[in-house]
């Protein structure tokens, strides 16, 4: 009932594809990034209903405030400072170990058992470059972009796994073409959502 399983996440993705459009960024993020007053109190209205939202908008001035001095590090900084390097590895420990929660899709597309680690390895290091290539795009594309494109390319992968998975007995190279699906789809799941 793997497949079941793996189908679920379509329809929720969906929904949340066609309720995303509707709501306002962060108000954290429309003015510590953006520098959007106006769109942060909107976004605030928007979100919480009619009030007066002065303290949480001092709040965040006063965040700005302190922020203001503060460089914000890229990735390879953020690499480089050793202070982080607990969080990092906690990181990398858990992107390591989920990979191998996916063994049982790759004995399914009928690959071969040698390979099957190494597909592991592929898949763990492609989504680790995804989510430091996510870190340094996120600031200029924003989190809404990345979450509405993701969950579109994301739901087309995943029917293209579905068709990919039913034709492997037909084709000899058809587990090979469900593999780059679920690479791809690993990949797009790091950058969007």
């Amino acid at each position: 009932m793997w497949n079941v399983l793996l189908s679920f996440s379509g329809p929720v993705a969906l929904i949340q594809l066609l309720v995303l459009p509707f709501f306002p960024e962060s108000p954290p993020y429309l003015l510590l990034q953006k520098e959007d007053k106006a769109g942060c109190l909107k976004a605030m209205k928007q979100l919480w209903g009619e009030g007066n939202y002065h303290t949480e908008f001092d709040d965040l001035m006063k965040e700005k405030a302190i922020t203001k001095g503060t460089k914000i590090m890229n990735v390879l900084e953020v690499l480089r400072e050793r202070s982080v390097y607990p969080q990092l590895c906690t990181m990398l420990l858990l992107l390591l170990s989920l990979q191998l929660c996916g063994l049982k899709i790759f004995r399914t597309a009928n690959l071969q058992e040698s390979i099957i680690p190494y597909v592991s390895l592929g898949v763990s290091i492609s989504e680790l470059i995804s989510i430091i290539f996510c870190s340094s795009i996120i600031e200029r594309l924003g989190r809404k972009v990345l979450l509405k494109g993701g969950y579109w390319i994301m739901s087309s992968l995943l029917a293209a796994i579905t068709v990919t998975l039913s034709l492997q007995d037909w084709y000899f190279w058809m587990p090979y073409c469900s593999l780059a699906l679920i690479i791809l789809f690993t990949v797009v799941f790091a950058v969007g959502p």
